[in-house]
């Protein structure tokens, strides 16, 4: 058998045709998508990137692996401490290793564990190639590599190759001379003039006057990626910026699959697509990041075709990427690791069989410190540092009416917010009583002095904010954090 994985980095699925996108963002992904089972509520346990890798590669929630942050204490797994034998469980356990001892060769073509010195990323992996530019590279630098494996290797039995495209990310990256498909695109409807008003007075890094998370000046090397959008016009060249990094991901991903397709492999191998978070794209006020513990951000496509199994199907229930573990596990006939916390849906994809969970909880200590509840067709945010965007401590959206998080109905639905704060407390409870730690590592960012992009940057942000007209937001943020300003 013959497996490949397109861990697809910031891709958010409503931007995809598949998941319902007017835009012709994604054909390849979506004939894969035709060929296999598409799971529509399908989220990171804990984003953005580090966290969201930690969580899928190890099979568990980021308050046990400990990875949480970007940097500081809970940027790095935990050790397995007493317990450790001659290797470690990342290694015997790990999502890549659980291939190999399903006796696949694994190859991935990825700079992740080296943008964040998170080497356990590829353990389980007999090859890596590293194209050494941290996250910062294209298709164009992935496709050669990814090629010339194919031709060397495809033929073979029992592989795996994990490839990971870095193209939607900021800075928006597609070459200039790939032009723009979605020129004559409308804008989504909800980005209109009454929504950019809001928008321009909004406070907080990557807001749309500081899309470079705390500075408007843009990198001349990218010349897609905005410093800031004051207009329509400026507006659109964000959105579009974002779906031509996607659109362009997928034509190089469809070069891929016109290999395997020519080969004759296509039909009888396994394709998984997914990813690690969303991106807002002016959803609470964020542009081009991943900053938060929202519906966008921790919302991912999973995409899964396998020989034998559903085509052309989809799945409602709520999932988390810990489960593909064990999925793949089951799968492949590999006993399970006692210590994954997440579940299996094979039976998902063998026969339409409905499971997933009554509600997840995602978190986000990255860029603020956030835990989420989402639930029913709501999701509940729960704020306990702002990431300098002044949140509310307690938000609630109905993402089912309201996708794009524009009306926070906490104030008015505090029943709801009580039903999220019992199942917030419910899934903590569970979390004391299995981990191998009673440390929750969110509290350890906040007494690190909160989140890795946060820290160290208001009273430079302040002055910003003073200097834009946007003076009211510098004197809500120093009364609200005042430790900021005594360093």
């Amino acid at each position: 058998m013959r497996i490949l994985m397109l861990d697809l980095d910031t891709l958010r699925p409503d931007h995809l045709g598949c998941y319902g996108y007017a835009r012709n963002t994604s054909p390849a992904l979506d004939s894969i998508a035709r060929d296999g089972v598409r799971f529509d509520h399908y989220h990171c346990t804990d984003a953005p990137c580090l966290p969201s890798r930690a969580a899928l590669i190890s099979g568990r929630f980021g308050i046990h692996n400990g990875v949480v942050n970007h940097g500081g204490l809970a940027a790095d797994m935990r050790p397995t401490g007493i317990d450790r034998d001659f290797s470690d469980q990342m290694l015997d356990h790990s999502l890549f290793y659980t291939f190999r001892r399903a006796g696949f060769h694994t190859a991935s073509i990825n700079s992740f564990a080296e943008r964040h010195s998170s080497y356990w990323f590829n353990a389980g992996l007999n090859e890596v190639y590293n194209f050494g530019r941290c996250g910062n590279e294209s298709a164009e630098d992935i496709m050669p590599i990814a090629v010339d494996w194919l031709e060397r290797n495809a033929d073979k039995d029992n592989w795996m190759l994990h490839i990971n495209f870095w193209d939607p990310h900021t800075p928006y990256r597609a070459p200039m001379e790939f032009g723009n498909p979605f020129e004559n695109d409308p804008l989504p409807e909800w980005l209109n003039e009454e929504t950019l008003k809001v928008h321009l007075a909004h406070v907080g890094p990557h807001c749309i006057n500081e899309i470079g998370m705390y500075t408007d000046v843009p990198n001349p090397a990218y010349p897609r990626q905005l410093g800031k959008a004051t207009n329509m016009r400026e507006l659109k060249q964000v959105v579009d910026g974002y779906d031509c990094g996607i659109r362009y991901m997928d034509e190089n991903i469809n070069r891929l699959l016109n290999i395997l397709k020519q080969k004759g492999l296509y039909e009888d191998m396994a394709i998984i697509v997914t990813s690690d978070h969303g991106e807002n794209i002016g959803e609470l006020g964020l542009y081009s990041e991943h900053g938060t513990a929202d519906e966008i951000t921790t919302r991912i496509p999973m995409i899964i075709k396998w020989p034998g199994m559903q085509k052309n199907a989809s799945c409602s229930d709520f999932h988390y990427n810990i489960d593909l573990l064990p999925t793949i596990a089951e799968l492949l006939n590999v006993a399970p690791y006692e210590k994954w916390e997440g579940q299996s849906y094979a039976n998902t994809l063998r026969s339409g069989e409905k499971g997933g969970y009554p509600y997840l909880v995602v978190s986000q200590c990255a860029h603020v410190c956030q835990r989420a509840v989402r639930f029913g067709d709501y999701i509940y945010i729960r704020t306990y540092h702002d990431g300098f965007h002044l949140f509310d401590d307690e938000m609630l959206f109905d993402v089912k009416n309201d996708f794009h998080e524009q009306r926070n109905l906490a104030a008015e639905r505090p029943d709801l917010c009580g039903q999220a704060c019992r199942y917030l407390t419910e899934w903590h409870e569970k979390m004391a009583l299995t981990g191998d730690s009673d440390i929750d590592p969110l509290w350890t960012v906040l007494r690190e002095g909160g989140p890795y992009h946060a820290k160290g940057h208001l009273p430079e942000y302040c002055k910003r904010l003073e200097a834009t007209g946007r003076a009211e937001g510098a004197a809500r943020l120093r009364a609200r954090h005042p430790e900021e300003f005594k360093k």
